[in-house]
Formats: structure tokens, sequence, C-alpha cells
């Protein structure tokens, strides 16, 4: 007998059990053995011996007859040096390959059982061996063979690849269920140029449909491999092969995870290797999700390199459209699919039908605004939140109509037209997904259901949650599938939802859903996602489900979304034929049918096309005026005087930092006459060689003709973007006759108008262009902006902060100048500095349901109290103060010495924190009108508010009179506990802005001057000692112990979208009660940091001790006239300035 051993080998070990339990898997184990060599081959008499006997320790008491199939040594050679696997690694790789684990039930701890055949382990086994983290497609066996794609499958691939060859980018805008994943995939394998591909999608959940559509693609070569953090191989991995040229790979990567990257803005060193990686295709999977926010669109710049090719997926990619040629999308929508499946049969006959199984949508509207006009809110739309909204102990406010609407439902009558109204209807809607406005509604709607005597014998599955998360999908889709059960013909269940289950996800036995929440702004991507939860094929006990529908209570919001997605892109009155034909249709294989009491009407084309006009003029506010349809035909007449007059607009406009120029709706062939259109159409499609002269000659014209209609359109852009702030601010008494392009100058001040527009456009140049407006178009979308901001009066305290922020987030930042500070940045600002209740989740990324609370200690507790006086020192939007009034409403809840429970008395606590706490400085009288609107809307009610007449040369010239009016606004005793806000960055001055003069560290002086608390957002260029900022006072700052630096952004676009800041972006803050400083030199990244004081213990001297910055000089016209060579050679905007430095 041995009493001592030293170490010995492992082998692992293959076998199954030969029983109708077992019959689809394997267990993959280890064991040790006792010989010493090492270089046994596979299934040799020693390891099976030593196989055997460890297997049998825990089969033989159970009597269990097992086969063993395989054994192998687990010892490696790899670069040169001996190594050992485990069982466990061999797991790994089966885990990561997509393989799942076999489930016993009643058995806990069988993890070792794989469902894969004796050859996918042995392949996992040399894997683990050679350092592979999965098994590439062509390992696992199951028997696969090439995908037959459809028609329209093919026509993508076919497009796609052929668009690469001469472009970078390609849009599929393709319907649910039409394959995108394999399809997409398909396209990676055929493109031989794509070595490295990147899969990029807001839904980290689809990891692993990508992983399996992957195995399907890619199963016979293993010329590709998949990765990603948790499906197949890991990213270093697959790009260190790569490197080697011993693959191609694809890698799936989700926005979340890649957004929260430093080089993106986000607050994590990670994801560097990503980022740095030459991407020969980008895939964007559902990309009309997460990429157009401003941390999207930074995540895919940082990713797109030159030559990098991208192609986005999506259903419902309304937000995209614009931005994409005709030959760059590919387009497979439901109108296509139903036309397929009618035209199949036809084409077909006697053949399999592919498209049989995708049901007919109906969709049934019913106006509940008439039949509870308490509810019919001013936003044009039936207000489901406030309908459904819970007191404190969770039930309806309006307890009784929530009942009745229930009851409607349910009235039993033979000929009504709604769902539950007698025993035929309750059986084909046995199923039905209900979406609600939130978590609170969707627990007491549920609660009154189950007590219904109709919808009481139903189950009430209850799936709402915080919004659309990923994590909760798998728990909620196996929640209600549970509810419904094997067959669904004996069971019958509710489904409510406030976001979960919308998108990917299928539910076979749900015949209709039923829109109880959203407004006339719903987007129409998310609309058609939900809606299209219903379209899922099923085939339950031998019946096809041929038919689904759509039950709306907000008729006008259902022809809105239904007319963007039917995709009309001219003017109402003046669609081709053909365009009124593609509604037609759409409207065949959707009929829209309205239900008023028991009278059912179906819209025909003429009554969509009357309601078209509202969604160019939602378009148009959506857009902040940034969009074609906000002129008229006129500029498709510009005589050589009106261009002669637009280029002259262009040379003042061109001063300004105006926005980049992004694509306008349709504004392709806009104004063009119907007859041109159809011309210029029947043109293009034909071959050039095919036109004859006369037929080249009048396609350029029509080219120029269009040319200089979209060359008018990015001139006056730089006015238009500027209108919808100074609308929603404008002090209007009469709207029907004041509100009109005519009388929009007179909406404004003189001063304010100098703020607000151009430098150099004066009201009397407005007035030479306001002809080229659609004076209807304007009217309407200008009462739409004001319409919105008074309906948000009749809402709670934080609903109306929610739709004012989301009128905001429509305006768009004309300069520099005039920087409006988003609602997100305003409440990431504060928020870090001062702290208090924030609208917008860790991350500053969305908006969440309730708002959440940041505690910064001292500073939160002294600043946001009932008694506080807090300053905002250059309001523009007023939506400073809106976060600060917010957070003294909240303290003034607390402390208030009787509960309230109406909105008037809500309204009146918010009233006096307005009144008695917050305190505003602005520069203009607009400024102040827009602030008032911001806090108060339409109501009246008394506010602290103050424009000087001109600030900028207070704060510079008289800063100490300055003090004194901003103590007597406040009060001569009266401490400000705070100053926040966005100073003017610079003076407006010749030099194009690159020789502007600062002005931020002025109102920094002062607000320190006036209050021992306070922070501000502001170019960052004095942190590296560079800029214009006295050189002075950037010492005495970045000496200062009570300064400190919170944020800071390299792109100042991370912050503020298309306003570019050289040196970047800074919040700092002071706090003269605690030391937090010097700042010293700065850098964003600590490792400098460490560098610089190493340098510095060797050699204190900096650069700038003996570098003398850039400065600018004013020359006079003497130069031009002594020298006339010399004119035109100085850049624009520089004509008189001469540039030093060294």
């Amino acid at each position: 007998m041995e009493y001592f051993s030293n170490l010995k080998a492992k082998l692992i070990y293959v076998f199954r059990i030969p029983d109708a339990t077992h019959s689809d898997c394997v267990k993959i184990g280890e064991a040790t053995f006792e010989d010493g060599n090492i270089s046994l081959p596979p299934n040799s008499s020693a390891l099976n011996k030593a196989a055997k006997a460890r297997i049998d320790q825990y089969t033989k008491t159970a009597g269990i007859n097992y086969e063993l199939l395989h054994t192998e040594i687990a010892i490696f050679v790899r670069d040169g040096k001996l190594g050992a696997i485990n069982d466990k690694e061999v797991h790994d790789v089966l885990l990561r390959s997509g393989i799942e684990r076999k489930k016993f039930p009643h058995v806990n701890g069988a993890n070792e059982w794989f469902v894969c055949d004796l050859e996918t382990a042995k392949k996992a086994i040399t894997a683990a061996k050679e350092g592979r983290k999965a098994l590439q497609g062509h390992e696992i066996s199951v028997g696969q063979f090439p995908i037959q794609f459809r028609p329209e499958q093919q026509e993508a691939i076919d497009k796609t690849l052929k668009q690469f060859k001469k472009g970078s980018q390609m849009l599929w805008n393709a319907k649910m269920r039409f394959g995108k994943t394999l399809t997409a995939l398909q396209v990676v394998k055929e493109y031989e140029n794509f070595r490295r591909v990147l899969i990029l999608t807001h839904r980290p959940v689809v990891n692993k449909g990508w992983f399996d559509d992957f195995g399907k693609i890619f199963y016979d070569t293993d010329e590709y491999a998949y990765g990603s953090k948790s499906n197949g191989d890991s990213y270093l991995s697959l790009e260190s092969r790569a490197r080697r040229g011993e693959c191609r790979y694809v890698y799936f990567a989700s926005m979340q995870d890649l957004r929260g990257s430093e080089l993106v803005g986000g607050n994590f060193d990670k994801n560097n290797d990503i980022f740095t990686t030459p991407w020969d295709l980008i895939i964007v999977d559902e990309a009309h999700e997460g990429t157009q926010t401003e941390l999207g669109k930074a995540v895919m710049d940082e990713l797109t390199k030159e030559k990098t090719k991208v192609l986005r997926l999506s259903g419902t990619p309304f937000n995209l459209l614009d931005d994409f040629k005709e030959e760059e999308i590919y387009t497979w929508d439901y109108v296509m699919e139903q036309r397929a499946k009618a035209q199949w049969d036809i084409d077909h006959p006697g053949d399999h039908n592919p498209y049989a199984g995708l049901p007919r949508l109906n969709i049934y509207t019913y106006d509940l605004g008439r039949l509870m006009n308490e509810f019919a809110d001013e936003d044009i739309a039936f207000n489901f939140r406030e309908f459904f909204r819970t007191n404190d102990d969770g039930e309806f406010i309006y307890k009784s109509y929530v009942e009745n609407f229930l009851n409607l439902l349910t009235k039993t009558d033979e000929e009504s037209m709604y769902p539950f109204a007698n025993k035929r209807y309750r059986d084909i809607f046995r199923h039905t997904l209900w979406m609600v406005p939130g978590v609170k509604a969707a627990k007491a709607l549920a609660e009154m259901l189950r007590n219904h005597p109709v919808f009481g014998l139903f189950k009430i599955v209850n799936v709402a949650g915080d919004g659309d998360e990923e994590r909760d999908y798998d728990d909620a889709l196996k929640e209600v599938e549970d509810a419904i059960g094997k067959d669904p013909d004996q069971t019958r269940t509710i489904t409510l939802s406030c976001g979960r289950l919308t998108t990917g996800v299928s539910v076979k036995p749900w015949p209709g859903v039923f829109m109880l929440s959203g407004s006339f702004n719903t987007a129409a991507s998310a609309y058609m996602q939900t809606i299209f939860r219903v379209q899922t094929p099923a085939t339950i006990n031998g019946r096809v489900k041929e038919d689904c529908y759509v039950f709306d209570f907000a008729p006008d919001r259902t022809l809105k979304v239904l007319a963007e997605t039917a995709k009309i892109s001219t003017k109402a009155g003046k669609q081709s034929v053909g365009e009124r034909q593609q509604l037609g249709e759409f409207l065949n294989f959707c009929p829209i049918i309205s239900i008023e009491g028991s009278k059912m009407k179906q819209f025909d084309t003429e009554q969509m096309l009357q309601q078209l006009k509202r969604v160019y003029v939602e378009r148009v506010v959506q857009n902040g005026f940034e969009d074609g349809y906000l002129y008229n035909d006129e500029l498709m007449k510009l005589s050589d005087i009106d261009i002669k007059k637009f280029e002259n607009l262009k040379a003042i406009i061109g001063q300004t930092k105006a926005m980049k120029k992004t694509n306008d709706i349709t504004i392709n062939d806009q104004g063009l006459t119907k007859e041109e259109y159809e011309e210029k159409k029947k043109l293009e499609k034909k071959k050039k060689r095919e036109l004859t002269e006369e037929e080249k000659a009048r396609l350029a014209e029509l080219k120029e003709k269009k040319k200089g209609r979209d060359n008018a359109v990015s001139i006056l852009r730089g006015i238009s973007i500027r209108m919808p702030l100074l609308i929603y601010g404008a002090d209007i008494i009469d709207e029907d006759k004041q509100l009109s392009i005519d009388n929009f100058t007179d909406l404004v001040d003189d001063l304010s108008w100098e703020e607000f527009m151009p430098k150099g456009v004066t009201k009397e140049i407005f007035n030479q262009f306001k002809e080229y407006y659609d004076p209807d178009i304007f009217t309407a979308a200008a009462k739409r902006i004001r319409l919105m901001a008074r309906a948000a009066d009749n809402l709670t305290v934080e609903e109306r902060i929610e739709r004012i922020a989301r009128i905001f987030s429509n305006f768009r930042n004309p300069d520099k100048e005039t920087v409006l500070t988003p609602w997100r940045v305003v409440n990431m600002h504060i928020s870090d500095t001062l702290g208090g209740y924030t609208f917008f989740n860790e991350d500053y990324s969305k908006i969440i349901e309730e708002p959440r609370f940041v505690d910064r200690g001292d500073v939160t507790a002294d600043v946001f109290t009932p008694d506080s006086h807090l300053l905002e020192i250059n309001s523009k939007s007023g939506l400073y103060p809106l976060y600060l009034a917010y957070n003294i409403y909240r303290s003034r809840l607390r402390n208030s010495t009787f509960s309230p429970e109406t909105l008037e008395e809500h309204q009146a606590i918010w009233d006096a924190a307005v009144a008695e706490n917050i305190f505003v400085i602005c520069k203009t009288p607009m400024a102040k009108a827009i602030t008032y609107r911001t806090l108060l809307g339409f109501r009246k009610g008394k506010t602290n508010m103050w424009a000087p007449e001109d600030l900028i040369n207070k704060i510079k010239n008289q800063p100490e009179l300055f003090i004194k009016k901003v103590h007597n606004l406040v009060g001569k005793n009266v401490k400000i506990k705070a100053i926040v806000g966005n100073p003017p960055y610079q003076e407006v001055n010749e030099g194009n802005g690159n020789g502007a003069n600062p002005l931020y560290h002025l109102f920094i002086d002062l607000g320190r001057k006036l209050s021992p608390i306070g922070s501000m957002i502001h170019p960052a260029r004095f942190l590296f000692k560079a800029g214009k900022t006295p050189k002075d006072w950037n010492e005495k700052i970045l000496s200062d112990p009570h300064f400190k630096v919170v944020d800071y952004w390299v792109k100042s676009t991370d912050v503020f979208s298309n306003v570019d800041v050289k040196g970047g972006i800074a919040i700092t803050m002071w706090n003269e009660t605690e030391k937090c400083g010097p700042i010293g030199f700065f850098s964003p990244y600590p490792e400098v940091r460490n560098i610089l004081k190493k340098v510095q213990a060797y050699n204190p001297k900096s650069f700038s001790d003996f570098v003398y910055p850039r400065d600018l000089y004013k020359l006079t016209e003497n130069l031009y006239k002594e020298n006339p060579w010399a004119e035109g050679r100085q850049s624009q905007g520089h004509r008189l300035d001469i540039g030093m430095g060294g």
C-alpha cells in the first residue's frame, strides 16, 4: 500500500446512458490515472480503466448502465510548453458555443451533461487544449444545410453587395420576421473583403440569436469565427488569430457597454481595443434605437474608420430614412409582405406559400376623448396618464371612470363593436396585450381587472416595469407563456405592459393589442414595433391566425403614425397618382376602422390625405424648424435677383457657426410639380446611354432646379432653427391674429432679436425672405409648440417638467454664442455638483419615470431647503431654474403641514418655490419671457427675474453695480445659497470667433462674490493655460484650494451637439466652506498627473514660462489702399486681423 503520492495526470472522459431520458446528451468529466505515461493515445486501455473507475464511483450504487464513448489525456503542448485542461474548461467551450446543459426534472447538480453528440464533445476538448474559447460553426454537428433565402432576402443581399462596391452605407428598412440576422450574415459571408465585422446593438439580449444564426450561415467553413463577452471567442483571442491570418471574425458588442467608455465621454476606461480596431463592416441591429442620441453618435463616430462599411438594420427606421439616398435603402415593409402573400398563389398555384402564415392587420379606433372629454388633453390626444393616474395608496384617482371604461368594453351586445361585448368576441380575444402608461397604472389596473365580473375570468399577467429593460425579457416572456399554457384554447390571459415585450419577442396566441398609452407625439417606430407583436404567425389546434387586431383609443395618433408609416412624401393636395395608390394599397392591406357607438366607418385614401397636413406640421416641430416642409414652392422659381439676395444672406449667416446641414425629409423632389416630379423620376430610371440629348438637358434642368431650392433651404436654415424658442416664449394675446410669418418680427423685441438671430440678420433683412415660408405650416407649427406648452399646465409637476423637457429637445443650438443647455446636461451638471432629484438614470442616458435622489452631503442638505435662495446667472431657456425649483418644491413638500392631493394644491407649493426661492438673471427680455414660460407656463404667478439693458457691459465694466442690482433682486441682507448656470462664453466680434474675447471667467468671478457655493459649465481651455482668459486669472483659479473640476469633456459635441468649443467643456465648482484643490496641472488622465509629479521633481519649469500664445492685432484700410494686391488674401472674417505668436 502506498501512503504517499506525488503529482498525477488527469484525463477527460465522455460517456452516455442508453435510455430515453439521456438519449440526446453526453456527460463530460475528468479522472486521475496512475500511469505516468503522458503520451498515451486516446481510448487506450489505461485511460479507459481509469475513467471507468471514476464513473463507477457514482453509477454502480444506482445500478446505472452506461457506455464509455471517449477518453483522452488532459495534457497538451502549446508554444513548446506543457499544460493541462480540466473538464470545466471543456464545459465553458460548449456553453460559449451555444450548446446547452441538459436539464433533468427534480435533479440538482447534474452540470456535466450537455445536449450534443460525441464528435462535438471531442472537438470541444481539442478547442480547450488549443486555448480557444468556443467552437467554430462547422465544428458543431447538428446536420445543417444551406439556408434557402426568399426572393426579397436575396434581393437585399445582392443590392447591398452592389452598393458596398461603390459606397459605404446601407439601410435595411425591413419589417419584423424578414430574417435580417441571417440575411446580414450572408452578406458578410459573400463579401470577400470583410475580415473584421462588428455587430452593434442596443439590445444585448439578442446576442444568442446572432450567435445561433452565425452557426447556420458559417456551419460549413472554419474561415470565420464568432465572439462576444458571453458567446463564442473573446475579442483578444479573435483579434490575435486575425492578425496571424488564421481567421476572419464577427464580434458582438452592445451600445450600452461601449457608450460607457471614456473614449466617447463615458466614465470607464474600457473597450479601447474595440474602438481602435479597423472594422471592415459594422452591422447596427435595431438601428433606430440608441444610435441617434449624442452618446450613440459619439460611439459610431469613434468606431467608424475611413474604409468602414456600415449596414443598419431596422423594422421601423423612421428617424433614419432622411440620412440615406434612395440607392442606399432596401425596403421590405408590411404592404410588400402582404402583396407578396396575395400574389404568391397567383404565380405559384398549388405550391406552399411562404407568406401564408403572416396575418393581416386590422386597426380599430375608438375616440375616448369624445366619450370622456374631461381627459381630452390640449395636446391633441386623449390623456391616458391622467385617466389612469393613481394616488399614494396605489388606487385610481378616477376609479369610476376606469370602471366605466371596462364596462364599456364588456357590455353585452351582439351588435356592439367593442372587443369583449359577447362570447364570440371573448373567445377570439382570449389572449391580448394591453399597453398602459406606467408601472403604477398597470398595478392598479391589474387589481381592477381581477375583480371585474368579465375580466376576472382572465388571468392577468402584469409585466410592466420601468421601461424596456432587456434583462427582464426572459422572465416576463416565461410568465406570459406559463399563463397561456400548452393549450391556448383552454385559458384566457391579459398581459399588461408599459414597455416590456414590445420588441424582439413573439407570443403566438396574441390576436390583439390594446393601445391605452402614449399621445399624439408617440413615435411611429415604437408604435409599429408594438402592434407588430400580434402579427406573429400562429397555428393553434389546427386553426391558422389569418387576421390580427389593434384597438387604439386615440384616433388622431393612429392616423398620424400610419400616415407616416405609409411614407407619403409630398405635401397634402400634391400627391402623385403613384403616391395616392401607395396609401390606398396600405389601407387595403391594413384597414383602419373608426367606431362611433355602434357605427363603423372605414377610412379611405381621401380621408387619410386630409390628415397628412398634421403629420407635416408635427415633423416641422420635432425637427426644430430644420425641415423642408417649412418652405413653399417660391424657392423653385428663384430669379437671378433672388439668387443674388440669397448669396448676400449666406455671406451674413456665414459669420456664425450655424448648424451642420442635415438631410431634409423628402426634400429631394419637394416643390416640383406633379408633372415635373414624374418626368424627373422617369428620366432618372433610364440608363444614361438611352437618354436623348434633349432628355439629358431636361434632366439637368430639373436637377439644377432642385439644387437651387436645396441651397436656398440650407441658407434659410440658419434663421429658421432660431424661431421655435422665440415662438415658445412670445407674449401673445391673440394667437389667431398675431401668430403668423408676417407678424413674426413683431413678436420679438429688438434686443432679443439681436441676441437670438444670426449677427447681421436684422428684422428688415428677415422680412425680405419671409415670402419663402409656407404661411400655413409656419402658423400651425407655431401654434403646436405653444399648445404643447399650454397643455403642460394641466399636468402634475413631474409630468409638466417631462413635457417641457420634450419641447426643448426639439430646439436646436444656433451657434456657440447661444448655447442651449440640454435638459440631460442640466441634470448631469447640477446633480454632480449640488445633488438633488434628477430625472435621468445613473449614466444620464435615459429619462426615468420617477426622479431619483442624488446626495452630495452637506452641500445638498444646505442648498435645497425651503428657505434657500438660489440664483441662475444667465438663463436662456429656464431649464436650470426648473431643476432648482423642483428640488425646492420637493423640500417644501416634505415640510408641508398637510399632504396636497389636487393639482391646484401642488401648483400652489410650486408657485411658492418659484416666487420665494428662485432668482434669475437674463440677457434679454425674450430670454426672460422664455424662462417664465418654462417655470410657470401660461399661468399667472410671481417670478424674480432681471434682464438688464446691457448685461455684458455691466459684467465687464460695472461689476459692483451688477452685484448691487442682484442684491436688490434677491434682498439686501439675504444670503444666496448657490449660483449655477451656463454663462456667455465669448464676445462676438469681426474675428469670426477665433479671436473673440472670453466672458465666462467674469461670470465666475462675480458668482464667487455673490455666493460661497456655485457651479458653471464653460470652455475648458484655461485648465491648460490656453485661450485668451487672463494669465493671472488662470493662475489664480488653478491654485485656488476651493475650486475644482467636476466633469470634463475633450469633445464639446459630447455635451452640446453641433457646437465645437476648442479645448473642450468643463463643469467647475467652488465651495468656500471646504478645501477641494488646488487643481494645479489639469489632466483627465491620472497616469499623466503621476508622470508630471515625477518630471516636476526633476525640473519645475513649464513651457508657458517661455512660450507666448498667439494673439490678434488689427490692421487698417490703409493696407489695402497702399497694397491692392493684398485684397482677398485674408481668410473670411479676418480681413483686418493679423495673428502673432511664438
